[in-house]
Protein backbone atom coordinates (compact mmCIF):
# COMPACT_ATOMS: atom_id res chain seq x y z
CA UNK A 1 0.00 0.00 0.00
CA UNK A 2 1.50 3.52 -0.98
CA UNK A 3 1.57 6.03 1.08
CA UNK A 4 -1.06 8.15 -0.85
CA UNK A 5 -3.54 4.91 -0.27
CA UNK A 6 -3.32 4.26 3.18
CA UNK A 7 -6.13 5.15 5.39
CA UNK A 8 -4.49 8.07 7.94
CA UNK A 9 -7.05 8.30 10.68
CA UNK A 10 -5.51 6.42 13.31
CA UNK A 11 -2.53 8.51 12.73
CA UNK A 12 -4.43 11.61 13.10
CA UNK A 13 -6.66 10.41 16.25
CA UNK A 14 -2.60 9.38 17.51
CA UNK A 15 -1.65 13.52 17.61
CA UNK A 16 -5.18 14.18 19.44
CA UNK A 17 -3.98 11.51 22.17
CA UNK A 18 -0.58 12.94 22.00
CA UNK A 19 -1.94 16.45 22.71
CA UNK A 20 -3.90 15.09 25.89
CA UNK A 21 -0.18 14.61 27.41
CA UNK A 22 -0.15 18.83 27.48
CA UNK A 23 -2.84 18.79 30.04
CA UNK A 24 -1.61 15.50 32.12
CA UNK A 25 0.34 16.58 35.38
CA UNK A 26 3.36 14.69 36.38
CA UNK A 27 1.70 13.55 40.16
CA UNK A 28 4.90 12.95 41.63
CA UNK A 29 5.19 16.56 42.12
CA UNK A 30 1.88 16.76 43.48
CA UNK A 31 3.15 14.87 46.69
CA UNK A 32 5.75 17.08 46.68
CA UNK A 33 3.53 20.08 47.40
CA UNK A 34 3.37 20.92 44.21
CA UNK A 35 -0.20 22.47 43.06
CA UNK A 36 0.01 23.31 39.28
CA UNK A 37 3.03 21.11 38.25
CA UNK A 38 4.60 20.13 34.84
CA UNK A 39 3.00 18.33 32.17
CA UNK A 40 4.02 15.47 30.94
CA UNK A 41 4.24 16.84 27.41
CA UNK A 42 6.57 19.77 29.50
CA UNK A 43 8.94 16.52 31.19
CA UNK A 44 9.55 14.92 27.85
CA UNK A 45 10.90 17.97 25.59
CA UNK A 46 13.36 18.68 28.08
CA UNK A 47 14.30 15.25 28.14
CA UNK A 48 14.60 14.30 24.59
CA UNK A 49 16.87 17.82 24.40
CA UNK A 50 19.03 16.48 27.28
CA UNK A 51 19.28 13.15 25.36
CA UNK A 52 20.36 14.79 22.34
CA UNK A 53 23.22 16.68 24.54
CA UNK A 54 24.00 13.34 26.21
CA UNK A 55 24.35 11.48 22.87
CA UNK A 56 26.91 13.96 21.35
CA UNK A 57 28.89 13.89 24.72
CA UNK A 58 28.64 9.85 24.42
CA UNK A 59 29.37 9.53 20.63
CA UNK A 60 25.08 7.83 20.85
CA UNK A 61 22.96 8.57 17.76
CA UNK A 62 21.51 12.07 19.36
CA UNK A 63 18.67 12.03 16.83
CA UNK A 64 17.55 8.22 17.68
CA UNK A 65 18.35 9.04 21.76
CA UNK A 66 15.88 12.42 21.32
CA UNK A 67 13.44 10.07 19.54
CA UNK A 68 13.59 7.43 22.85
CA UNK A 69 13.09 10.44 25.15
CA UNK A 70 9.95 11.47 23.27
CA UNK A 71 8.68 8.15 23.08
CA UNK A 72 9.07 6.93 26.84
CA UNK A 73 5.65 8.54 28.49
CA UNK A 74 3.92 8.46 25.84
CA UNK A 75 1.89 5.46 26.85
CA UNK A 76 0.39 7.68 29.84
CA UNK A 77 -2.13 8.65 28.00
CA UNK A 78 -3.65 5.04 28.54
CA UNK A 79 -2.48 4.37 32.04
CA UNK A 80 -1.78 7.43 34.20
CA UNK A 81 1.63 8.53 35.46
CA UNK A 82 2.00 6.47 38.62
CA UNK A 83 3.99 8.09 40.96
CA UNK A 84 6.96 5.95 42.79
CA UNK A 85 5.08 5.86 45.84
CA UNK A 86 2.39 3.89 44.03
CA UNK A 87 4.33 1.42 41.91
CA UNK A 88 4.21 -1.15 44.47
CA UNK A 89 0.78 -1.52 44.68
CA UNK A 90 -0.04 -1.07 41.23
CA UNK A 91 0.40 -3.16 38.06
CA UNK A 92 0.24 -2.10 34.71
CA UNK A 93 0.39 -4.02 31.10
CA UNK A 94 4.31 -3.06 29.92
CA UNK A 95 4.85 0.19 27.92
CA UNK A 96 5.69 -1.70 24.39
CA UNK A 97 2.12 -3.56 24.30
CA UNK A 98 0.18 0.24 24.91
CA UNK A 99 2.29 1.62 22.28
CA UNK A 100 1.06 -0.99 20.08
CA UNK A 101 -2.40 -0.37 20.97
CA UNK A 102 -2.00 3.07 20.48
CA UNK A 103 -0.28 2.58 16.75
CA UNK A 104 -3.08 0.23 15.94
CA UNK A 105 -3.93 0.89 12.14
CA UNK A 106 -1.16 2.67 11.44
CA UNK A 107 0.81 2.15 8.21
CA UNK A 108 3.28 -1.00 9.30
CA UNK A 109 6.31 0.65 8.67
CA UNK A 110 5.63 3.37 11.61
CA UNK A 111 3.62 0.89 13.71
CA UNK A 112 6.68 -1.50 13.80
CA UNK A 113 9.53 1.49 14.25
CA UNK A 114 7.46 3.02 17.44
CA UNK A 115 6.69 -0.08 18.93
CA UNK A 116 10.68 -0.77 18.45
CA UNK A 117 11.89 2.21 19.58
CA UNK A 118 9.38 2.14 23.01
CA UNK A 119 10.91 -1.61 23.20
CA UNK A 120 14.73 -0.54 22.98
CA UNK A 121 14.01 2.69 25.79
CA UNK A 122 12.75 -0.18 28.07
CA UNK A 123 14.78 -3.15 26.99
CA UNK A 124 17.95 -0.51 28.26
CA UNK A 125 20.86 -2.38 26.74
CA UNK A 126 21.35 0.22 23.93
CA UNK A 127 23.90 3.56 24.32
CA UNK A 128 21.06 5.42 23.42
CA UNK A 129 18.54 3.82 25.69
CA UNK A 130 21.19 4.14 28.63
CA UNK A 131 21.55 8.00 27.60
CA UNK A 132 17.71 8.53 27.27
CA UNK A 133 16.96 7.19 30.90
CA UNK A 134 19.77 9.80 32.21
CA UNK A 135 17.90 12.13 30.45
CA UNK A 136 14.70 11.33 31.82
CA UNK A 137 16.44 11.29 35.41
CA UNK A 138 18.39 14.61 34.88
CA UNK A 139 15.16 16.35 33.93
CA UNK A 140 13.74 15.28 37.25
CA UNK A 141 16.99 16.20 38.60
CA UNK A 142 16.77 20.11 36.80
CA UNK A 143 12.54 20.47 37.43
CA UNK A 144 13.32 19.14 41.02
CA UNK A 145 15.64 22.29 41.72
CA UNK A 146 13.67 24.89 39.89
CA UNK A 147 10.47 23.68 42.31
CA UNK A 148 13.01 24.20 45.30
CA UNK A 149 14.53 27.32 44.75
CA UNK A 150 10.66 28.48 43.83
CA UNK A 151 9.95 27.40 47.97
CA UNK A 152 8.71 23.71 47.39
CA UNK A 153 10.88 22.23 50.00
CA UNK A 154 9.32 18.39 49.74
CA UNK A 155 11.70 17.73 46.66
CA UNK A 156 15.05 16.99 48.16
CA UNK A 157 14.59 13.25 48.02
CA UNK A 158 13.93 13.76 44.01
CA UNK A 159 17.19 15.53 43.77
CA UNK A 160 18.87 12.84 45.24
CA UNK A 161 16.85 9.47 44.03
CA UNK A 162 17.56 10.67 40.18
CA UNK A 163 21.36 11.80 40.03
CA UNK A 164 22.07 8.67 41.92
CA UNK A 165 19.87 6.84 38.78
CA UNK A 166 22.27 8.43 36.23
CA UNK A 167 24.84 5.51 34.52
CA UNK A 168 26.60 7.50 31.94
CA UNK A 169 29.90 9.53 32.88
CA UNK A 170 28.39 12.80 31.01
CA UNK A 171 25.01 12.49 32.58
CA UNK A 172 27.10 12.03 36.04
CA UNK A 173 29.13 15.64 35.31
CA UNK A 174 25.83 16.74 34.09
CA UNK A 175 24.00 15.98 37.46
CA UNK A 176 26.44 17.43 39.59
CA UNK A 177 26.96 20.64 37.43
CA UNK A 178 23.07 20.72 38.08
CA UNK A 179 22.98 20.65 41.54
CA UNK A 180 25.56 23.92 42.20
CA UNK A 181 24.48 25.76 39.26
CA UNK A 182 21.41 28.21 40.34
CA UNK A 183 18.51 27.62 37.96
CA UNK A 184 18.46 31.24 37.35
CA UNK A 185 22.04 31.94 36.40
CA UNK A 186 21.48 31.71 32.88
CA UNK A 187 19.12 34.69 32.79
CA UNK A 188 21.53 36.50 35.14
CA UNK A 189 24.26 36.08 32.86
CA UNK A 190 22.12 36.80 30.00
CA UNK A 191 21.15 39.80 31.24
CA UNK A 192 23.93 41.37 32.05
CA UNK A 193 25.48 41.02 28.80
CA UNK A 194 23.11 43.00 27.29
CA UNK A 195 22.48 44.93 24.97
CA UNK A 196 25.65 43.65 22.78
CA UNK A 197 25.65 42.91 18.99
CA UNK A 198 25.17 39.61 17.58
CA UNK A 199 27.86 37.51 16.40
CA UNK A 200 28.44 36.26 12.73
CA UNK A 201 27.77 32.86 12.29
CA UNK A 202 31.53 32.25 10.87
CA UNK A 203 33.99 35.00 9.98
CA UNK A 204 34.59 35.75 5.94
Amino acid sequence: MTNEAADLTPVANFLYEMGYLKRVPRTGWLIAGVQNPESIAEHSFRTAIIGMILAYLEGADPAKTAMLCLLHDTQETRIGDVPSVGKAYVTTVDNPSVTADQVAGFPQVIADSLVALVTEYEDRESLESILARDADKLECLIQAREYLVTGHEDVPPWIGTSAAAVRSMSGKRLAELCQQVAPKDWWAAAAAAYPRPLRPLREG
